[in-house]
């Protein structure tokens, strides 16, 4: 029995199991009893025996519940609601030490008049789980929800509310004695005893109510918010019977009812035996197909005996358990991890062991997991005894499927077999949602029988043929592809019930007929009682074949019971299938830890001597002996010379090579596709900080830092490190100086080892310290050991175990905000389930590189895994993907020889012997080259002869691919050892590629390196290792993965041979193939349909092949600051909105690549880091989106003419010989991978579709399927949609990181982190440098939201304009008001903002030539010119802007401060106005102490004003007006840096309808709210109203202030109107230089606004001035335009404006354009001084949005959307017609018209400045082709000298009562004059002409009256135009 174990019982035990056998046989009435022998060593835990046995289907293995035990590792019950009915029977019965029968107990009668029914309480409130369900229920904090049992309602679980003190834990210990639970039903609380309980519960007890036999579940809720039943509560020790999992080794009780009841959709987890033919008993959900949902295949999954329990791969179950122990089995301790011996133990699977037995031989029984736990008396058809020696007789170990129904007991010599759960979950049909029955095109009811499973199943195992293995995913398919087969079919008939099903009769024959064709692969054996008859007859069939005999690969065997239908397996006995199969359960590392057993124990020993013969059969070591003897001292030649040329090692070590000059290491550059993808990352950041969650805040950020985690390779530091160095992003970052960049980029590269705590605590620590840097956290590679640091702690010491999950989702990253987490990965998949943490719309992805679309603008095309599997469609001769048939055969042989070792060490051995042979055969031993297969010699021959034919001694690099560390040792060692046999040493390097060590190279092949690298440091040794690039090596590749390293160009050939099918996962198998991903020419895929022979050995590729680096291109648009860039983009690429140089011109780039000529070398279009020259036509790749298809001839113009990348006009094909000129087949081309033949079916996936894909398989070994029915994910879909996929479909393992990352039950969401981003592209795609990329473009747009740009435009009119400059002595602060006033005042406009305006005409401007004004007006540009500066700390901010010192400033604490405004009305009259105006203020509670409120009723009085004689330099005396207009984010509203933080007074303008928007954005400004009618004004408006309320202030504070002794005129009078657009203001002063007095240098600095103020403030005898203003700032202001300090001239944007002094000046408050003319002009001829401040300038922001943009001018009623544009001439119609009417103010059409008109009404005047048009009491823009001459009509005004002038034009504009007919006659015009009489409406017109006696000179005719295209509801202006006579 396989019992070692013996003799070791203790004498209590044994006395306990004859009193329980004794009493069993008192007892029983039918059966013998078992003997007392095999109860005490074949049952863990005894159990009483009935003879009725019904096996059960176990149909409450229910799909879920399996899936989730096994492939978490821990229950998860979310949709598991079947009831196991099993359990009640055993529990009833566990719970009594004997088997006597229960006590029967009288329960009290219940209370009169309440309800008795069952599942409900006493109240009548219903209890039964299936209607609480979707209830939600709220429990009092501390108790927990669980499922009561009651006998007579078996199908039912109750719900109660129990305190879950009164509950045990996990290990069945410490539930407190005693109760207290609540009623979930009526609300009743308070229940101290069970008893009490359950009566009012009405569980109707037969026995006495206890807690621990009835309250059985815990219950939970589902992730879709249902309750359902979860895991059994624990009451005992470790009697965690797993729930339903324990069924198939359970023989239930005779009292399991015969029919099905249904509840909540699944059946009751029996299946009577009458219930298997046709769609019979309409109760069963499933209809009668043998109910195949609920059943689930019964599978003993792993067994482990070492604690910790194993990570499975595949569906295997992950748990340790013990075994319930009864209180009468003291021997056996509770928790012990070894079990009582020879006890009856299913199959183990092959699974790691206690480090002391090997894990593919266990003969020691294993302890039995999940749910092997309660086995019954065995009869004897129900077991199955493994023959001794099994394995060794046969040579095989079998792998037994798990099919459908339940396995029998295997006990023996179990280790030599293998139980998988491979196919089981195919076979239980998970219940799916409608929606993706619907996308799966099933119906509801279509499920398989199980005889339709078996016979798809035996189908299947046919097709496979003899040399593949069954793939689950591939068998899934083909289940669903049946279903819906079914269901189409269904639907053609259109029948309810099912196609006629095969009957079971039928089925034994048709299996039989479908296995006949396989020729004896598969057969079938059909037994009528159990399967463990057929499988033992299988099984003892095995141990006796003779090794001649041919074995079947597959028998199906088939149970067709009567009474349980029928069940099946499969029981795998080919060679090669059963050993993979048996591999495959393996995980990575668990194969790896067997590998190194086995060696470790020596088992390798026999494999090892056989190896120590040559195949000729001669002894290795002596016959390498012998050759080193004859050879002597002297070695092969290094290079340059045949193999059979020697020399001696002191003169091979000193052989130089030829400079090679096509490797020019730092000069790389970034590619298009990388500047797209490092965009799109950017547009995402931008994405999340626009999203509203408030999670990242832009504007608050004015550095980038970062740190880069990659997971533990050397190699993989190094690279990273040179990616960083080479990119220069840390100078570009301004986090290093340039000197020491180079040391200090080590601090921002760390591994994941074991001291990444320490340094990424200080990372932590920079984070927390530098608020307002956006730290970006780059997990690079960040699929690699994703567990979580709970299963870290279980692990198998596997030191890097849960240090990603600690680092990234650490509650401190989560938790900073200025942290942003970027994870970067190839194969992403691990991180795209349902729990992931990263949302689905913060992926980016690589853009999709079609091979066919780009070919226009790349001159290097990504060849990936896609290419390398079409490429086996391209017909070459020498395929890129090759499969080595002969090696597989030779490996078949000796896995024949030698079953019991993993077959990755036959492989490797074999692979050793190969490589060694080849070495031999090519160079002593001719007569070994038909034993090396002839891939195998084909690829040494190329690595050692390449060097020998050139003088620069380059060759190629193989990777051989061993991922078991003391494997590859063992190949270095032994291959090394051939290598220095031979003599071979200087001409071939052998590297060891250990991710935890540097890559270690011999001194003469460094110096080798550093001959062709040139100037290089002396110290300098390889590092990485695309470093060795050219050097002839092989690497051999260890640990478990690749983790993204860069190789060479001259890596040619990729060995994958060992990689097989233990590599069943997508990352797993795709990460390999990686390596060999690279860049190659164009030429390459385009000729893919030439039939092409790369064979190699014709073509010297001496330095062809490229695998370039993840990189295509590092260098990251290097900034033009690094002076030792001379890489191919200096400057930035215009990046989003940061404009700087554009990228270096293409032509000029070119001669940067002299090496193109080297004839040495083929390679002229390299990418990446480590490349050689740049391809001449690669620096097109920048930007030549633009340049279209004709890009592909483009490159033929190129400065060499040995180029090879000039493939002539794109419709030819390649060709066929090398073009005159080019080196025809010298291309850049992929590596050749060689592959297993597991590998090769997947990968090299036929065009027959046959065979599946990789794609298809399980995404990574730590996910598992969420259902067995999903639709097939197609090989070409896009990344997106596989995101997509993959996020439906798949779901984390347990130790996964994510695992813990579970939707919320309510709402079903799950919580993903807002700043954590993933990037995903193909491997060495170039993402390093698209992230480098992105972090400094990431850079560049903070410091661009640090940057404003501003106006920087000459002053206009400088030429004619009046010299204002009178004697003023310079450096004076302030104006001198005696000689001021003596100043001519300059009319000319010199504001660069009015250079299309009409001239302001002066005497001076009469004597300019008219054509010289004429050309330099028509050349003004459009686009004002703008200029970008950084912000200081002076400056004037948006909302955008956030910092500590002003949020007080800016923001409000809460949200019930909005309310903390107050509305105040003020209403005065206005004479110009004529009637009463009301504005509102809305003033904060803050800003209450500037106004004056009335005593009583808390009215608005007046704003506080300062006194002329205050002098405080903590504050300005004018309050500040800005009026703003659909700016309420980008208005500069915010002054607190701008006024150094002092209290002002700031008051905004606003319209009323614009008035929420302000105060949302600034609740703590003072907001002035013009009236409604306003709501459409001009600027005019808002400027002449803050005048009017000032005034009328003034006047109110003036009588307040003398009631308190003050005099009126000691009141301030001023007020400051700026523009909400002024930025920065400047001080200039001219700093004489005294070594050349003529040249005077101009220095300016920045000052706050409140200097400025301050400073103008203090001007003496200030209230004499109306205006005081500072100048415009432009970057062309020079000394001389300061040589006067002062000017009177016309002053914009930014004015003190003395109220007293302008008080019957008005701004025109219909204006749109131009008010601050026209106000000037008024202002001055009213003899009033203006003075500008010289030294100040202002700096105004070009804002894009709001301010006074002209209005849309839309027809007032829309007739159709598409118009055309409304063109100026139409905004005026004649009066009374049919024109279309525009809504638009009437002011704003007319002054628009004037702008375009002058040509129709002043023709006379167009650029003729000597006869201006005389325009009378206003200043308007009639266009820049006229000079306007202004003239006021006030008595006394001061008016332009007009003497001799004769004016082309007369323009009225609204004239009062001032214009008069004697002052019009005055003024003499040119005959053929114009006149244009603008009035309010057509009466007033008449009257004007009536009144100023116009009809004397002026002739008008009725069709030159117009009015403005407005309704007469919008109040049109009317004018009329004549001619002067």
């Amino acid at each position: 029995m396989g019992n070692s174990y013996a003799g070791q019982l203790k004498s209590a035990r044994f006395e306990e199991a004859l009193h329980n056998s004794i009493e069993a046989s008192l007892r029983c009435s039918s059966v013998v009893p078992r003997p007392i022998f095999s109860q005490l060593y074949l049952d863990p835990v005894q159990h009483p025996f009935s003879s009725a046995d019904v096996k059960p289907k176990v149909e409450d293995l229910d799909k879920d519940l399996v899936h989730r035990y096994t492939q978490n590792g821990s229950l998860d019950f979310s949709n598991n609601l079947t009831v196991n009915e099993m359990e009640d029977d055993e529990d009833d019965e566990e719970m009594s030490d004997s088997n006597s029968p229960p006590i029967p107990y009288s329960q009290k009668p219940a209370p009169e008049g309440s309800c008795t029914t069952d599942g409900f309480c006493q109240a009548g409130k219903d209890l039964r789980l299936v209607s609480l369900c979707m209830e939600q229920i709220d429990i009092p904090a501390g108790f927990l929800l669980v499922g009561a049992k009651s006998p007579n309602l078996p199908e039912h679980i109750l719900v109660c509310a129990v305190d879950k003190r009164f509950l045990p834990d996990d290990h069945g210990k410490n539930a407190l004695l005693g109760f207290s639970g609540n009623c979930i039903g009526c609300g009743e609380r308070g229940f101290r005893y069970f008893t009490e309980f359950s009566n009012h519960i009405n569980l109707k007890l037969t026995t006495q109510p206890k807690k621990q036999k009835h309250l059985k579940y815990y219950l939970v809720r589902s992730s879709q918010g249902v309750l359902s039943k979860g895991p059994l509560i624990c009451w005992k020790e470790c009697r965690s019977r797993q729930s339903s999992t324990t069924c198939h080794s359970i023989k239930p009780n005779s009292s399991v009812s015969s029919t099905v009841t249904p509840e909540n959709g699944t059946t009751n987890g029996y299946k009577s035996g009458f219930i298997q033919t046709d769609a019979a008993n309409g109760n069963s959900s499933h209809g009668g197909k043998s109910s195949t949902s609920s059943s689930t295949p019964a599978r003993p999954g792993n067994y482990s005996l070492s604690p910790r329990p194993s990570y499975a791969s595949g569906d295997q179950a992950t748990m340790f358990i013990s075994g319930p122990p009864k209180k009468r089995h003291r021997g056996w301790y509770p928790g012990s991890p070894v079990p009582q011996p020879g006890l009856v133990v299913p199959v183990p699977t092959v699974r790691p062991l206690s480090r002391t037995e090997s894990l593919l031989s266990t003969p020691v029984p294993q302890t039995p997991l999940t749910g092997i736990l309660q086995p019954r008396p065995i009869p004897a058809g129900e077991t199955v005894i493994v023959p001794e020696n099994l394995l060794s007789n046969s040579g095989v170990r079998p792998v037994i499927l798990i099919g459908y129904g339940t396995l029998p007991y295997f006990y023996g010599n179990v280790g030599d077999i293998v139980v998988s759960p491979l196919l089981v979950n195919c076979y239980k049909i998970p219940q799916l949602e409608n929606k993706d029955l619907e996308q799966l095109g099933l119906t509801g009811s279509q499920l398989l029988s199980v005889e339709n499973m078996i016979l798809l199943t035996i189908q299947y195992l046919v097709r496979l043929g003899p040399d593949q293995i069954p793939l689950r995913e591939e068998f899934e398919q083909i289940m669903l592809k049946a279903m819906q087969e079914f269901t189409l079919r269904e639907r053609a008939l259109q029948m309810g019930a099912q196609c006629t099903p095969v009957s079971p009769g039928q089925l034994p024959w048709l299996a039989r007929l479908i296995a006949s064709v396989s020729q004896d692969l598969v057969h079938v054996i059909v037994t009528q009682n159990s399967l463990a008859e057929g499988i033992s007859e299988t099984l003892r069939t095995l141990s006796e074949m003779r090794h001649y005999q041919r074995l079947p690969d597959y028998v199906v065997a088939i149970c067709a019971s009567k009474i349980r239908g029928n069940e099946f397996c499969v029981v795998v006995l080919g060679q090669q299938q059963s050993r993979a199969l048996a591999e495959s359960m393996l995980t990575t590392s668990e194969f790896l830890k067997e590998i190194s057993y086995e060696l470790i124990t020596g088992k390798v020993s026999f494999l090892a001597s056989h190896f120590k013969t040559t195949s000729l059969g001669d002894d290795l070591d002596k016959l390498l002996e012998k050759i080193q003897q004859r050879r002597g001292d002297s070695v092969v030649t290094p290079f340059n010379g045949d193999l059979n040329e020697y020399v001696s090692p002191q003169e091979a070590a000193a052989m130089i090579p030829t400079h090679n000059l096509d490797l020019d290491n730092e000069n790389f550059q970034i590619y298009q596709p990388q500047l797209t993808v490092a965009r799109k990352l950017l547009s995402q950041v931008c994405a999340i900080a626009d999203s509203g969650s408030q999670s990242l805040d832009l504007g608050h950020f004015s550095k980038v830092d970062f740190i880069i985690i990659v997971p533990r390779s050397e190699v993989l530091v190094q690279q990273t490190l040179q990616r960083i160095r080479q990119s220069g992003v840390l100078v570009d970052l301004g986090l290093e100086e340039n000197g020491t960049a180079y040391q200090r980029a080590e601090k921002y590269v760390v591994r994941l080892d074991n001291e990444i705590q320490a340094k990424f605590e200080v990372f932590m620590r920079r984070v927390k310290q530098n608020p307002y840097t956006l730290f970006v956290l780059v997990h690079d590679n960040c699929h690699v050991e994703l567990t979580s640091v709970i299963s870290g702690s279980l692990s198998h010491g596997e030191p890097s175990h849960g240090l990603a999950d600690r680092v990234i989702n650490c509650r401190e990253v989560l938790d900073a905000f200025n942290l942003l987490v970027l994870q970067v990965s190839s194969f992403p998949y691990t991180l795209q389930t349902q729990q992931s943490r990263i949302s689905s719309s913060n992926e980016v992805h690589w853009i999709q590189l079609d091979s066919t679309e780009d070919m226009s603008c790349e001159e290097k095309l990504y060849f990936g895994l896609n290419e390398y599997s079409k490429s086996l469609q391209w017909g070459i001769t020498s395929p890129l993907l090759r499969c080595d048939e002969t090696f597989e055969k030779m490996v078949n042989t000796l896995l024949e020889r030698y079953p019991r070792l993993h077959s990755m060490v036959v492989r490797c051995y074999l692979l050793i012997q190969q490589y060694s042979e080849a070495l031999m055969a090519l160079t002593t031993m001719a007569s070994l080259r038909d034993h090396s297969t002839p891939e195998t010699l084909s690829i040494m021959d190329d690595l050692i002869s390449a060097p020998g034919k050139t003088k620069s001694g380059r060759g190629h690099m193989l990777i051989i691919r061993v991922p078991s560390v003391q494997l590859a040792m063992l190949a270095k060692e032994r291959l090394q050892e051939v290598r220095d046999k031979l003599g071979l040493q200087y001409r071939f390097e052998i590297i060891l590629g250990n991710p935890a060590s540097e890559v270690s190279v011999a001194t003469h092949f460094v110096a080798r390196l550093k001959t062709w690298r040139r100037n290089e440091p002396e110290e300098w040794i390889p590092r990485t290792y695309q470093d060795l690039e050219g050097l002839p090596c092989i690497v051999i590749l260890t640990g478990k993965d690749p983790l993204g390293e860069t190789f060479p160009r001259s890596l040619k050939y990729c060995d994958l041979r060992l990689i097989d099918s233990s590599y069943l996962t997508r990352t797993a198998l795709e990460q390999e193939v990686g390596l060999a991903c690279c860049y190659v020419s164009k030429e390459v895929i385009r000729g893919s349909t030439v039939a092409l022979d790369l064979s190699g050995k014709e073509q010297e590729r001496a330095t062809v092949s490229e695998n370039d680096s993840d990189e295509l291109l590092v260098d990251l648009e290097r900034p033009q600051s690094n002076s030792s860039a001379v890489t191919g983009t200096s400057g930035s690429i215009m990046e989003n909105g940061v404009s700087s140089s554009s990228t270096v011109d293409k032509s000029q780039k070119q001669p940067l690549t002299p090496s193109f000529q080297s004839p040495a070398n083929s390679v002229g279009l390299e990418e990446g880091v480590c490349t050689g020259t740049v391809g001449a036509g690669e620096t097109l790749k920048q930007e030549c989106d633009s340049l279209g298809p004709q890009m592909a001839s483009s490159t033929a113009s190129k400065p060499s003419s040995s180029s090879s990348s000039s493939p002539g006009p794109r419709a030819l094909p390649w060709p066929s010989g090398p073009a005159p000129g080019c080196r025809g087949l010298h291309t850049t081309l992929p590596p050749i991978v060689i592959l297993s033949k597991a590998a090769y079916s997947l990968l090299g996936s036929q065009r027959g579709g046959k065979l599946p894909s990789s794609s298809s398989l399980l995404p990574h070994a730590d996910v598992a399927w969420v259902s067995s029915l999903r639709p097939l994910l197609h090989k070409d879909v896009s990344s997106e949609e596989q995101s997509l996929y993959y996020r439906q479909w798949t779901s984390a393992r347990q130790h996964h990181a994510d695992y813990s990352n579970q939707p919320d039950p309510n709402s079903g969401t799950r919580t993903c982190h807002p700043r954590r981003l993933l990037l995903t592209g193909p491997p060495q795609v170039g993402k390093t440098g698209s992230y480098l990329q992105f972090l400094r473009i990431l850079f560049r747009m903070l410091i661009r939201l640090l940057e404003v740009d501003v106006y920087d435009e000459r002053e206009i009119n400088t030429d004619h304009s009046e010299s204002s400059r009178v004697s003023q002595p310079e450096g004076e602060p302030w104006p001198d008001i005696e000689s001021f006033s003596k100043m001519p005042f300059d009319i000319s406009v010199h504001d660069p903002k009015y250079s299309l305006m009409s001239l302001v005409y002066t005497e001076k401007l009469a004597g300019v030539k008219q054509e010289a004004i004429k050309e330099s007006r028509a050349e003004e540009p459009r686009k004002r010119e703008t200029v970008s500066m950084m912000l200081t700390k002076y400056a004037a901010y948006n909302t955008f802007h956030h910092c500590e010192q002003c949020h007080q400033y800016m923001d409000f604490t809460s949200a019930s401060q909005m309310s903390d405004s107050t509305l105040h009305a003020f209403t005065f009259s206005s004479s110009m106005l004529g009637e009463e105006v009301q504005l509102y203020f809305i003033i904060p509670k803050s800003k209450e102490s500037y106004f004056v409120f009335s005593k009583q009723g808390k009215h608005l009085e007046s704003m506080r004003l300062p006194l002329v004689s205050d002098k405080n330099l903590n504050a300005v005396k004018s309050p500040i007006f800005t009026p703003s207009s659909g700016r309420h984010e980008h208005g500069l509203l915010n002054l607190f840096h701008a006024m150094e933080g002092i209290s002002h007074l700031h008051l905004l303008v606003v319209k009323e309808y614009e008035m929420p928007l302000y105060r949302k954005y600034w609740p703590n400004h003072i907001m002035l709210v013009l009236p409604g009618t306003f709501n459409n004004a001009g600027v005019g408006a808002a400027r002449f109203l803050i005048k009017e309320l000032s005034y009328h202030n003034l006047e109110l504070e003036r009588n307040r202030l003398e009631e308190l002794g003050i005099k009126r005129q000691c009141v301030w009078p001023f007020i400051v109107v700026m523009d909400d657009s002024c930025v920065l203001w400047n001080i200039h002063s001219v700093q004489e230089q005294s070594s050349q007095p003529m040249e005077a240098g101009l220095s300016s600095k920045n000052v706050s606004l409140k200097s400025v103020l301050q400073h103008i403030e203090a001007t003496p005898k200030i209230i004499h001035y109306a205006i005081l203003g500072i100048q415009k700032w432009s970057s062309k202001l020079t000394p001389q335009s300061l040589k006067a300090p002062f000017s009177r001239c016309h002053v914009h944007d930014f004015i003190l404006l003395n109220i007293d002094l302008t008080q019957n000046v008005q701004y025109d408050f219909n204006r749109y354009f131009c008010e601050d003319v026209d106000f000037n002009l008024r202002t001055n001829s009213s003899g009033l001084l203006i003075c500008r401040f010289n030294n100040f300038s202002l700096m105004k922001k070009h804002i894009q949005v709001g301010g006074q943009r002209d209005f849309i001018i839309k027809p007032k009623i829309m007739v159709s959307e598409s118009l055309a544009p409304i063109l100026p001439l139409q905004y005026v119609c004649a009066p009374d017609s049919e024109h279309t009417l525009l809504a638009a103010p009437a002011q704003f059409l007319l002054e628009k018209f004037l702008q375009h008109a002058s040509y129709k009404l002043f023709p006379k005047a167009i650029h003729n400045f000597k006869s201006p048009v005389l325009a009378v009491d206003c200043y308007l823009n009639i266009g820049p082709e006229v000079a306007i001459c202004y003239v006021s009509s006030r008595p006394h005004s001061s008016n332009v000298n007009c003497e001799g002038v004769f004016f082309s034009g007369l323009l009225l504009y609204l004239c009062d009562s001032f214009v008069g007919a004697d002052l019009l006659k005055k003024f003499k015009f040119l005959k053929g004059a114009t006149l244009c009489v603008i009035c309010q409406d057509r009466s007033s017109l008449r009257q004007t002409i009536v009144r100023l006696e116009l009809e004397d000179e002026w002739q008008f005719r009725l069709r030159d009256e117009f009015q403005t295209a407005n309704s007469s509801d919008d109040k049109p202006l009317y004018f009329l135009t004549g001619r002067h006579v």
